[in-house]
């Protein structure tokens, strides 16, 4: 199992979506892990969000607070990284397939010879 991180690659950009970038001792998922939530999902935002959820769910065993003493805390990490999965799914949701494009009418049929005959 490796674990590299170089934004010029799909897994770097992956990483850095959603904050595995720090790889020493470990990071949370492998390259490997990550290429399976890429090729599940097709693009590098929906791949982030599965990643996420899945991080997410690795926290669900864990309380959601907790008190030392007069010291307590909340953690909102399963909440924060279900968000920021929803905002990429949104992104990709809401990203066009392509964008629209417009004939150019002045120079229609000028290399080919058709269009408006005079």
């Amino acid at each position: 199992m490796t674990a590299t991180y170089d934004i010029n690659t799909d897994i770097g950009k992956i990483r850095l979506l959603i904050g595995d970038t720090i790889l020493t001792p470990a990071p949370h998922f492998t390259d490997e892990e990550l290429q399976v939530f890429l090729t599940l999902e097709g693009s590098v935002n929906l791949a982030a969000a599965a990643a996420l959820e899945a991080w997410a769910a690795s926290f669900s065993e864990s309380a959601t607070s907790e008190t030392i003493g007069d010291y307590s805390y909340s953690k909102k990490s399963v909440q924060n990284k279900l968000e920021l999965a929803q905002k990429l799914r949104d992104k990709e949701n809401n990203t066009p397939a392509m964008g629209w494009s417009e004939m150019d009418l002045e120079t229609f049929g000028e290399n080919t010879g058709e269009g408006l005959e005079t």
